[in-house]
Protein backbone atom coordinates (compact mmCIF):
# COMPACT_ATOMS: atom_id res chain seq x y z
CA UNK A 1 0.00 0.00 0.00
CA UNK A 2 3.07 2.49 0.31
CA UNK A 3 3.55 2.62 -3.26
CA UNK A 4 0.00 3.08 -3.73
CA UNK A 5 -0.30 6.28 -0.90
CA UNK A 6 2.90 7.71 -2.58
CA UNK A 7 1.53 7.88 -6.44
CA UNK A 8 -2.06 9.69 -4.31
CA UNK A 9 0.40 11.79 -2.95
CA UNK A 10 1.92 12.86 -6.19
CA UNK A 11 -1.73 13.28 -7.97
CA UNK A 12 -2.49 15.14 -5.40
CA UNK A 13 0.42 17.38 -5.73
CA UNK A 14 0.59 17.65 -9.65
CA UNK A 15 -1.27 20.26 -11.48
CA UNK A 16 -1.20 19.13 -15.30
CA UNK A 17 -1.52 14.81 -15.37
CA UNK A 18 -1.03 12.81 -18.70
CA UNK A 19 -1.92 9.47 -18.87
CA UNK A 20 -0.65 7.04 -20.75
CA UNK A 21 -1.89 3.80 -21.67
CA UNK A 22 -0.99 0.53 -23.65
CA UNK A 23 -2.96 -2.86 -24.56
CA UNK A 24 -2.48 -3.91 -20.56
CA UNK A 25 -5.20 -1.40 -19.35
CA UNK A 26 -7.73 -3.18 -21.53
CA UNK A 27 -6.77 -7.06 -20.48
CA UNK A 28 -9.32 -6.94 -18.27
CA UNK A 29 -11.89 -5.99 -20.74
CA UNK A 30 -11.20 -8.97 -23.11
CA UNK A 31 -9.34 -8.13 -25.07
CA UNK A 32 -6.01 -9.80 -25.42
CA UNK A 33 -2.64 -7.55 -25.45
CA UNK A 34 0.02 -8.06 -27.99
CA UNK A 35 3.12 -9.82 -26.55
CA UNK A 36 2.10 -12.24 -23.77
CA UNK A 37 2.89 -15.66 -24.22
CA UNK A 38 -0.39 -17.01 -24.07
CA UNK A 39 -2.77 -14.70 -25.20
CA UNK A 40 -0.51 -12.53 -27.00
CA UNK A 41 -1.80 -11.43 -30.90
CA UNK A 42 1.26 -11.51 -32.16
CA UNK A 43 1.29 -15.56 -31.20
CA UNK A 44 1.94 -17.39 -34.48
CA UNK A 45 1.65 -14.54 -37.44
CA UNK A 46 3.98 -12.66 -38.79
CA UNK A 47 3.56 -8.85 -37.98
CA UNK A 48 4.68 -7.10 -41.14
CA UNK A 49 2.57 -10.26 -43.37
CA UNK A 50 -0.83 -9.50 -40.94
CA UNK A 51 -0.26 -6.18 -39.46
CA UNK A 52 2.01 -3.89 -41.70
CA UNK A 53 0.50 -1.49 -44.75
CA UNK A 54 3.12 -3.59 -47.14
CA UNK A 55 0.96 -6.66 -46.71
CA UNK A 56 -2.50 -5.26 -46.60
CA UNK A 57 -2.31 -3.99 -49.87
CA UNK A 58 -0.68 -7.09 -50.73
CA UNK A 59 -3.02 -9.54 -49.10
CA UNK A 60 -5.85 -7.70 -47.40
CA UNK A 61 -7.39 -10.78 -46.74
CA UNK A 62 -4.76 -11.90 -43.97
CA UNK A 63 -5.25 -8.84 -42.52
CA UNK A 64 -9.42 -9.11 -41.95
CA UNK A 65 -8.90 -13.34 -41.48
CA UNK A 66 -6.50 -12.11 -37.97
CA UNK A 67 -8.42 -9.16 -37.29
CA UNK A 68 -11.68 -10.40 -37.24
CA UNK A 69 -11.85 -12.27 -34.14
CA UNK A 70 -9.85 -8.81 -32.38
CA UNK A 71 -12.72 -6.79 -33.84
CA UNK A 72 -15.56 -9.16 -32.14
CA UNK A 73 -14.17 -8.73 -28.89
CA UNK A 74 -13.95 -5.20 -29.13
CA UNK A 75 -17.37 -4.06 -30.55
CA UNK A 76 -18.27 -6.38 -27.53
CA UNK A 77 -16.07 -5.07 -24.97
CA UNK A 78 -16.64 -2.77 -21.74
CA UNK A 79 -14.18 -0.29 -20.00
CA UNK A 80 -13.22 -2.17 -16.51
CA UNK A 81 -12.12 -0.74 -13.75
CA UNK A 82 -8.66 0.53 -14.80
CA UNK A 83 -10.94 2.67 -17.25
CA UNK A 84 -13.01 4.17 -14.67
CA UNK A 85 -10.98 5.41 -12.60
CA UNK A 86 -9.01 7.53 -15.32
CA UNK A 87 -12.77 8.85 -15.22
CA UNK A 88 -12.91 9.67 -12.12
CA UNK A 89 -9.55 11.32 -12.01
CA UNK A 90 -10.53 13.73 -14.89
CA UNK A 91 -13.75 14.63 -13.22
CA UNK A 92 -12.38 15.38 -9.93
CA UNK A 93 -9.85 18.07 -12.19
CA UNK A 94 -6.56 15.92 -11.55
CA UNK A 95 -6.55 14.39 -15.46
CA UNK A 96 -5.86 16.68 -18.75
CA UNK A 97 -5.33 14.45 -21.09
CA UNK A 98 -5.02 10.66 -22.27
CA UNK A 99 -2.33 8.88 -24.63
CA UNK A 100 -3.07 5.92 -25.78
CA UNK A 101 -1.21 3.05 -28.21
CA UNK A 102 -4.82 1.42 -28.17
CA UNK A 103 -7.50 1.14 -30.90
CA UNK A 104 -10.46 0.25 -28.64
CA UNK A 105 -12.16 3.36 -28.10
CA UNK A 106 -12.52 2.33 -24.26
CA UNK A 107 -11.48 5.13 -22.86
CA UNK A 108 -14.09 7.04 -24.92
CA UNK A 109 -16.50 4.80 -24.07
CA UNK A 110 -15.61 4.99 -20.47
CA UNK A 111 -16.48 8.89 -20.51
CA UNK A 112 -12.76 10.72 -20.80
CA UNK A 113 -13.04 13.61 -22.98
CA UNK A 114 -9.44 14.41 -24.39
CA UNK A 115 -7.77 11.50 -25.46
CA UNK A 116 -4.65 11.19 -27.76
CA UNK A 117 -5.17 7.76 -30.25
CA UNK A 118 -1.91 7.70 -31.55
CA UNK A 119 -2.36 4.00 -33.56
CA UNK A 120 -5.73 5.34 -34.71
CA UNK A 121 -8.61 3.57 -33.70
CA UNK A 122 -11.56 0.86 -35.26
CA UNK A 123 -14.26 3.74 -35.98
CA UNK A 124 -13.82 4.60 -39.23
CA UNK A 125 -12.52 2.58 -42.67
CA UNK A 126 -11.09 4.51 -45.16
CA UNK A 127 -11.22 3.72 -48.96
CA UNK A 128 -7.07 2.98 -50.12
CA UNK A 129 -8.42 4.73 -53.46
CA UNK A 130 -11.04 7.08 -53.16
CA UNK A 131 -10.45 8.09 -49.77
CA UNK A 132 -14.32 7.44 -48.97
CA UNK A 133 -14.78 7.47 -44.86
CA UNK A 134 -17.03 4.73 -43.60
CA UNK A 135 -18.60 4.23 -40.56
CA UNK A 136 -16.16 1.67 -39.01
CA UNK A 137 -18.51 -0.36 -36.74
CA UNK A 138 -20.77 -1.16 -39.77
CA UNK A 139 -17.71 -2.55 -41.62
CA UNK A 140 -16.56 -4.79 -38.97
CA UNK A 141 -20.28 -6.50 -37.95
CA UNK A 142 -20.28 -6.91 -41.88
CA UNK A 143 -17.19 -8.62 -41.63
CA UNK A 144 -17.82 -11.03 -38.97
CA UNK A 145 -21.24 -11.73 -40.87
CA UNK A 146 -19.38 -12.25 -44.38
CA UNK A 147 -15.73 -12.65 -43.71
CA UNK A 148 -14.71 -11.03 -46.45
CA UNK A 149 -12.87 -8.17 -47.58
CA UNK A 150 -14.84 -4.67 -47.52
CA UNK A 151 -14.99 -2.72 -50.07
CA UNK A 152 -16.26 0.61 -51.93
CA UNK A 153 -19.66 1.10 -52.69
CA UNK A 154 -18.48 4.82 -54.11
CA UNK A 155 -16.00 3.84 -56.34
CA UNK A 156 -17.19 -0.05 -56.52
CA UNK A 157 -12.88 -0.76 -56.51
CA UNK A 158 -11.11 0.10 -53.17
CA UNK A 159 -10.25 -1.58 -50.51
CA UNK A 160 -11.73 -0.49 -46.82
CA UNK A 161 -8.90 -0.16 -44.36
CA UNK A 162 -9.93 0.59 -40.57
CA UNK A 163 -8.03 3.90 -39.46
CA UNK A 164 -5.70 2.19 -37.74
CA UNK A 165 -1.61 2.58 -37.77
CA UNK A 166 -0.38 -0.69 -38.90
CA UNK A 167 3.44 -1.11 -39.44
CA UNK A 168 4.85 0.87 -41.85
CA UNK A 169 2.81 3.20 -41.52
CA UNK A 170 3.56 6.89 -40.19
CA UNK A 171 1.59 7.96 -36.70
CA UNK A 172 -1.22 10.64 -37.14
CA UNK A 173 0.04 14.16 -37.42
CA UNK A 174 -2.19 15.67 -35.30
CA UNK A 175 -2.05 13.15 -32.35
CA UNK A 176 1.36 12.66 -32.51
CA UNK A 177 2.23 16.40 -32.32
CA UNK A 178 -0.62 17.44 -29.59
CA UNK A 179 0.27 13.94 -27.42
CA UNK A 180 4.09 15.85 -27.48
CA UNK A 181 2.57 19.02 -26.75
CA UNK A 182 1.05 17.35 -23.56
CA UNK A 183 4.03 15.12 -22.54
CA UNK A 184 6.20 18.58 -22.27
CA UNK A 185 3.50 20.65 -20.80
CA UNK A 186 2.54 17.77 -17.43
CA UNK A 187 4.21 17.35 -14.65
CA UNK A 188 3.00 14.00 -13.96
CA UNK A 189 2.47 10.80 -16.23
CA UNK A 190 0.80 7.90 -15.25
CA UNK A 191 1.93 5.26 -17.29
CA UNK A 192 -0.20 1.97 -17.60
CA UNK A 193 -0.42 -1.30 -19.17
CA UNK A 194 2.63 -0.52 -21.81
CA UNK A 195 5.67 -2.82 -22.55
CA UNK A 196 6.87 1.05 -23.97
CA UNK A 197 8.58 -0.77 -26.76
CA UNK A 198 6.55 0.69 -30.07
CA UNK A 199 8.37 4.13 -31.13
CA UNK A 200 7.54 6.43 -31.32
CA UNK A 201 4.93 6.42 -28.64
CA UNK A 202 7.08 5.03 -26.51
CA UNK A 203 9.30 8.08 -26.44
CA UNK A 204 6.73 10.53 -25.14
CA UNK A 205 7.45 9.26 -21.04
CA UNK A 206 11.26 9.92 -21.47
CA UNK A 207 9.98 13.64 -23.39
CA UNK A 208 8.30 14.35 -20.33
CA UNK A 209 10.76 13.16 -17.49
CA UNK A 210 12.67 15.47 -20.12
CA UNK A 211 10.76 18.19 -19.96
CA UNK A 212 10.46 17.79 -15.95
CA UNK A 213 7.19 15.73 -15.22
CA UNK A 214 7.68 13.33 -12.16
CA UNK A 215 6.36 9.46 -13.67
CA UNK A 216 4.26 6.66 -12.70
CA UNK A 217 4.51 3.15 -14.23
CA UNK A 218 2.02 0.35 -13.81
CA UNK A 219 2.38 -2.83 -15.35
CA UNK A 220 2.58 -6.28 -15.07
CA UNK A 221 6.16 -6.95 -16.01
CA UNK A 222 9.62 -4.58 -16.35
CA UNK A 223 9.82 -1.57 -18.87
CA UNK A 224 13.03 0.00 -19.99
CA UNK A 225 12.65 3.27 -18.29
CA UNK A 226 11.55 1.38 -14.80
CA UNK A 227 14.73 3.33 -13.45
CA UNK A 228 13.39 6.55 -14.51
CA UNK A 229 10.40 6.48 -12.38
CA UNK A 230 9.22 7.88 -8.93
CA UNK A 231 7.11 4.94 -8.00
CA UNK A 232 6.80 1.42 -10.21
CA UNK A 233 3.84 -0.94 -9.56
CA UNK A 234 3.37 -4.02 -11.31
CA UNK A 235 0.28 -5.51 -11.20
CA UNK A 236 -3.05 -5.26 -13.00
CA UNK A 237 -4.08 -1.65 -14.07
CA UNK A 238 -7.66 -2.57 -13.15
CA UNK A 239 -6.81 -3.93 -9.03
CA UNK A 240 -4.41 -1.25 -8.89
CA UNK A 241 -5.28 2.43 -10.54
CA UNK A 242 -8.70 2.16 -8.67
CA UNK A 243 -7.09 2.32 -5.15
CA UNK A 244 -4.66 5.04 -6.42
CA UNK A 245 -7.79 7.31 -7.38
CA UNK A 246 -10.00 6.21 -3.72
CA UNK A 247 -6.73 7.19 -1.82
CA UNK A 248 -6.80 10.84 -3.96
CA UNK A 249 -10.61 11.57 -3.04
CA UNK A 250 -9.97 10.64 0.20
CA UNK A 251 -7.21 13.28 0.38
CA UNK A 252 -9.75 15.44 -1.33
CA UNK A 253 -12.42 15.21 1.07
Amino acid sequence: MEKIFRTAQLIQQSNYIVGFTGAGISTDSGIPDFRSHDCGLWNNVDPLVVASIYGFRRNPQAFYDWVRPLAEITINAAPNAAHLAFVQLEQIGKLSAIITQNIDMLHTRAGNTNIFELHGHLRQATCLHCLEVYDGEIILKQLLMNHQVPKCTACDNGVLKPNVVLFGEQLPFRELQAAQDASRKCDLMIIVGSSLEVAPASDLPVLAKRSGAKLIIINLDPTPIDHLAEVVIHGRAADVLPKIVKQVELKIT
